[in-house]
């Protein structure tokens, strides 16, 4: 394998966007709100882990409210995202740990540090992993990380610019050096677009994909486009 260079990845990056339409950012969340949404987001759709976030919020009025609650009272509000059991202990744990280390459950203060300052502070909370650092520094912070989720990961292997096999944390190093930091954060939502509606775990739509002549998996497996 041949790590791409700048012009490839930013050539990918304007074909996904011609086909996709404007790029859209995320609204911009606490740092505390964007972890949790995160954890969330986990093992389950937008839609749920959205409509999971809001109804915990409504519920509680403050994440110290959270933090005290009965985990299964916190698990009937997020019980629409999935895995609610284990969402909780979870996030019940980050909260805790950031109480102890902050004096209260506030992370404002990390805005202060660098980016790797900031990125170990966060991967040093319970069960908080790179993903789940790499969305907060880019969603919530406004920092030129870049996420990888299912869909990046297996877009960017198929494009080849992974090598197969490649373990999510490493996929996250190699990527976050990869691409340019000014198209981080529209790159990584233009590929998850890309692996939901093309680019599909399961038959893959090679044929229709703007990508096609970039990507050896698809010039390998592409048929025509009217057997997609």
């Amino acid at each position: 394998m041949t790590a791409p260079g700048e012009g490839r990845i930013r050539e990918v990056q304007r074909r996904l966007r011609v086909e996709q339409g404007a790029f859209a950012p995320k609204p911009v969340l606490p740092v505390i709100d964007e972890v949790v949404a995160t954890v969330l987001s986990q093992h389950t759709s937008d839609t749920n882990s959205e409509r999971a976030f809001a109804q915990l919020k409504e519920r509680f009025s403050s994440w110290e409210q959270v933090a005290d609650a009965p985990a299964s009272q916190v698990a009937d509000a997020i019980r629409c995202g999935g895995i609610a059991d284990q969402k909780v202990r979870r996030i019940q744990q980050i909260l805790a740990a950031i109480a102890e280390r902050e004096g209260r459950i506030d992370l404002g203060r990390i805005h202060d540090l660098d980016d790797a300052a900031a990125q170990t502070y966060l991967e040093s909370l319970p069960g908080v992993g790179p993903k789940t650092a790499a969305c907060v520094l880019t969603f919530a912070m406004g920092r030129a990380a870049f996420p990888v989720d299912t869909h990046v990961h297996r877009v960017a292997t198929r494009l080849g610019w992974l090598p197969a096999k490649t373990t999510a944390e490493r996929a996250h190093r190699l990527l976050g050096l990869m691409v340019p930091a000014d198209i981080r954060y529209d790159l990584h939502v233009a590929m998850i677009t890309h692996g939901r509606t093309v680019c599909r775990a399961q038959r893959p739509r090679c044929g229709v994909c703007v990508l096609n002549d970039l990507c050896a998996y698809g010039r390998q497996t592409a048929v025509p486009a009217g057997q997609q």
